[in-house]
């Protein structure tokens, strides 16, 4: 086991190398830059462009250099822990990111936590009751939430609590608390806004973790192993949680690593029209404005985090499941 976790975390050495390329380089890929960009805007609203500024920014940055030096640049800085300088907000990266960084977290864990929790008893009851009343709805309810896209729920549920309860479904706060300082009334203030964007996007995770769990523990009931178990007169709930469901929660160990870059950033475009103070808006205007240092550093964070998550996913399952098992050969 500790010769295969060794072997995995050299492996991820070269696989990040590689993201961290391929990251920079489809975000320079475009023709322009960031200042190209910012000259157009400028010009489309009637203002002047000092050119001279323009140069001298482009040589402070390192914009007119190659592209390869550019890389080198960005990643030997994230080696010493700088993501780099944000042309967008005029910050360095680290402190754009870990100014919404909280909030992002802390709505990525409550829709993780959401989905879990009303996915798991919902799917063991439509399992052990298969084709009764309660699991066609429930089947309904998992067709929907998997096929209906999330921002479009998003604009349902703001028209319906503007129009019908004269409420607004946007931001994590209300004005008053917006940018105050921490205090039990603004965390009072942000849970009750929270509900909202956990709901809308936790919808989808929790039906397709329904469907999946469901599915696989159907298939865990029917084996004979379980037939021999409960005519040996093991308890339905004993043999239940013993066996069947901690296989089939295979799938859920499976892609729990893959939760770690969610976490971080969150849903892009729930965020965008909710208007919540995440970091998903934000990276989506830094690949609109070409700001390579934010849009790059922030993809290999989550590449990293993917690559991660990944590690512990493999762990997690062979944990899990007694078939899985780590030899020497793996």
């Amino acid at each position: 086991m500790l010769a295969y976790l060794v072997r995995r975390v050299l492996y991820m050495i070269p696989t990040l190398l590689m993201v961290s390329f391929i990251s920079f380089f489809i975000i320079v890929l475009p023709p322009g830059d960031y200042l190209d960009s910012m000259i157009v805007e400028m010009e489309a609203m009637g203002e002047t462009v000092d050119q001279a500024t323009v140069e001298f920014l482009r040589q402070e940055y390192g914009l007119g250099k190659p592209v390869y030096v550019q890389y080198w640049r960005w990643f030997s800085g994230i080696l010493q822990g700088d993501l780099g300088y944000s042309f967008e907000y005029n910050r360095k990266v680290t402190d754009v990111i870990l100014e919404r960084m909280t909030l992002t977290v802390v709505l990525s864990i409550a829709t993780i936590i959401f989905s879990t929790v009303v996915a798991w008893p919902i799917a063991i009851y439509s399992a052990t009751h298969k084709y009764s009343l309660l699991d066609h709805i429930f089947t309904f309810v998992g067709f929907y939430g998997v096929s209906t896209p999330n921002f479009l729920e998003a604009l349902v549920i703001m028209w319906l609590l503007s129009d019908f309860f004269g409420m607004s479904a946007g931001g994590l706060f209300s004005p008053d608390y917006m940018d105050a300082p921490w205090s039990f009334a603004r965390v009072k203030d942000l849970l009750a806004h929270l509900w909202v964007p956990v709901m809308i996007i936790g919808t989808g995770g929790t039906s397709g973790m329904i469907r999946v769990l469901r599915a696989n523990l159907l298939d865990e009931l029917g084996k004979p192993y379980v037939i021999a178990a409960r005519a040996k007169g093991l308890s339905e709930t004993r043999l239940l949680l013993k066996y069947p469901l901690r296989i089939a929660l295979n799938p859920f160990f499976n892609s729990v690593g893959w939760m770690l870059p969610g976490i971080i950033s969150g849903s892009t475009i729930v965020a965008v029209v909710l208007s919540l103070p995440t970091v998903g808006p934000m990276l989506l205007r830094a690949l609109q404005t070409q700001d390579m240092y934010f849009a790059g550093s922030f993809l290999f964070l989550q590449a990293s985090l993917t690559v991660i998550g990944t590690l512990i996913s493999d762990l997690a399952l062979a944990w899990s499941d007694p078939r899985v098992r780590l030899g020497k050969h793996v």
